[in-house]
């Protein structure tokens, strides 16, 4: 039980098992319906405060939220935080992901963040809450521990999210008290909208295989358990938009809806790419015919108050009767309102390219053999890491009064640095000969033992390179050639494309878990650049990285969750040939751009294919 004030955070699960928060707005606007009670007919269109979840509807009675388009359901919850925390603030915690959007913290992630920044510490390791990053404030920056590889973060001010007092469950069912709900039914509305979305229901009721009754009939039919609707919202709604998303759980819808009116067309479309439809389906056909009646009458809200002359419905083609059903309903309730139904198809995910036989697959000009292997790594031997710094550092006789930004310990202090002991006194103090920033040596000696020991070191301020930077890759081949077809958005040149082959193994002793065997998910990798100029000089560019072993890292997929598996290592691929569902593929007038940016931010550049074997 929850005591005195709490804030209330709905929240969403998504594929990898975390909860998401929804913005403070939508929070609100599904608060403020729970609070009305079923009178407000126990579903949250969340297109009415949000314009980009316009396809999402959530099921109250069983806390799911439901995609239109493509039928997907997903679990949401209320959960309650601490009045003091940031959710109580208005404080909204976000990284800057791949795109170059926002992408808020989960709860518990950014009430940890906050917490450390209230406390004015100088960084926050999220390590024990399960993320391998550290946020360090004086730069606002977000550091991959394993990677190194840094995004920035931000701290800005939202609403402050919904507050409730008194004494409440911890998890809550909707509604949240008896009273209305087990009253007897109330007199349907008798407004053209109500009068609609009842005879909908009614032909759901029974079994969905009869004519719609005429409105004289439809005025006076007694439907089980039918309350008073609300009214749907006025024209000032925005429109539904057909490429918005929709989430949410619970039990699925069983039956059909057949003979639909002479002015629903039912089309055939694909079938919807990705690991979700099956997902999707399956709690699908956990749905009753009450939860089917609440989410067509949310349907029907959306529907009647855009106002728009068409409305494309996604992916209902299949064996179960869950999607036709939907596609049935929404042609009812838009034949009857006058409006025409559109079934349309969705975007095709094009991956590869089409067929190429081995004739027409060229070596590409400029560039020597068509691939390149690399091996495990050999040990150097020799010097030691004092020796191999020394060439980067000067050292400081006065340091100035300023912090360590690796120990976080004054610069006129020894090193706070408690792990192994390097040789070096703990209080001598170096300046890095390019960049010019100043750190003790001591801490520099440990950062280079807990690293690659390449030979190189990389400025954990400003990220400079000294040295020739290399990776834990693990071997593997890259092959490249010339195909005859073009890119979206790069008509009048071929397409170099590169096939990147990486077999499971065993890990050494620069990766994680030296001895423990690693998997290889997703390989054969095919991935592609454009045969202009600039796309050549990328390829250039891009076998350096292979043979300094950048490409790829051991690590854990921030896609599956997995562990000890190959990962791409911070620069980015075009993995899709046709289209860019995923962001992954063309067109994209900045890729190229962002690639160069990418392998200079691993010291690689146009001078570096001049110390190279091309």
């Amino acid at each position: 039980m929850l005591l005195a004030s709490a804030v209330v955070v709905w929240e969403w699960l998504n594929e990898h098992g975390r909860w998401r928060p929804y913005s403070p707005a939508v929070s609100h606007h599904i608060e403020a319906v729970v609070r009305a009670g079923p009178r407000a007919g126990g579903s949250v269109v969340l297109g009415q405060v949000d314009s980009r979840l316009a396809p999402y509807i959530i099921d109250l009675q069983s806390m799911n939220q439901f995609r239109q388009d493509t039928g997907t359901l997903r679990p949401v919850r209320r959960n309650y935080y601490d009045p003091s925390s940031a959710p109580g603030k208005g404080v909204v915690w976000e990284w800057e992901n791949d795109n170059g959007s926002w992408t808020p913290y989960d709860m518990e992630v950014g009430i940890t963040i906050q917490h450390a920044y209230e406390k004015q510490h100088p960084w926050i390791d999220l390590t024990s809450i399960g993320f391998s990053y550290i946020i360090d404030f004086s730069t606002m920056g977000q550091i991959n521990r394993q990677t190194q590889r840094q995004r920035r973060v931000r701290r800005r001010l939202d609403l402050i999210y919904p507050m409730v007092a008194g004494t409440m469950p911890k998890t809550q069912s909707w509604p949240v008290s008896p009273g209305p709900a087990t009253s007897s039914p109330a007199p349907p509305c008798s407004c053209p909208q109500c009068v609609l979305v009842m005879s909908v229901k009614a032909a759901v009721v029974h079994g969905g295989t009869g004519p719609l009754q005429p409105p004289a009939a439809r005025k006076n039919m007694a439907l089980s358990g039918v309350g008073k609707l609300p009214q749907p919202p006025g024209p000032g709604a925005k429109p539904l938009d057909p490429t918005g998303t929709i989430r949410g759980p619970g039990k699925a819808i069983r039956g059909q809806v057949s003979n639909a009116p002479a002015g629903a067309t039912v089309g055939s479309p694909a079938s919807p790419q990705g690991g979700n439809r099956k997902t999707g389906r399956a709690a699908l056909a956990t749905l009753n015919r009450s939860n089917l009646q609440r989410l067509a009458i949310a349907q029907s809200r959306v529907l009647i108050a855009s106002g728009v002359p068409t409305v494309p419905v996604k992916n209902l083609n299949g064996s179960s009767p869950v999607n036709p059903a939907l596609a049935g309903i929404t042609g009812i309730l838009m034949s009857a309102a006058g409006l025409p139904v559109c079934l349309t198809r969705p975007p095709k995910l094009v991956l590869h390219p089409p067929p190429v036989s081995k004739s027409e697959i060229k070596s590409i000009p400029g560039v020597s053999n068509t691939s390149r292997k690399t091996t495990k790594k050999q040990a150097k031997k020799g010097k030691t890491p004092e020796e191999v710094l020394k060439k980067y550092l000067q050292k400081v006789r006065h340091p100035p009064e300023e912090d360590c930004t690796i120990c976080m310990e004054r610069l006129t202090a020894p090193s706070g640095y408690k792990g192994p002991q390097p040789t070096v006194k703990p209080d001598l103090v170096g300046k890095l000969s390019r960049c010019g920033h100043i750190y003790h040596i001591y801490c520099l000696v440990a950062m280079y033992n807990n690293g690659n020991k390449d030979g190189s070191l990389q400025c954990p301020t400003c990220k400079t390179i000294y040295g020739v930077k290399t990776g834990t890759q693990p071997p593997g081949k890259m092959e490249y050639h010339l195909i005859p077809h073009s890119l979206p958005g790069h008509p009048d040149c071929k397409t170099i494309r590169i096939i990147y082959s990486i077999p499971p193994g065993i890990q050494g002793p620069e990766h994680p878990n030296p001895g423990k065997s690693f998997s290889a998910r997703g390989f054969p990798r095919h991935c592609y650049l454009p045969d202009s100029e600039k796309g050549r000089k990328v390829l250039k560019l891009l076998l350096v990285a292979w043979d300094r072993r950048l490409i790829f890292a051991i690590g854990t997929s921030s896609t599956t969750g997995e562990s000890d598996t190959v990962i791409w290592n911070e620069v980015h691929h075009k993995t899709e040939f046709g289209s860019n569902l995923t962001g992954h593929g063309y067109p994209d007038a900045n890729y190229l751009d962002n690639v160069l940016a990418e392998l200079a931010a691993q010291g690689i550049s146009e001078d570096s294919t001049s110390h190279e074997k091309d």
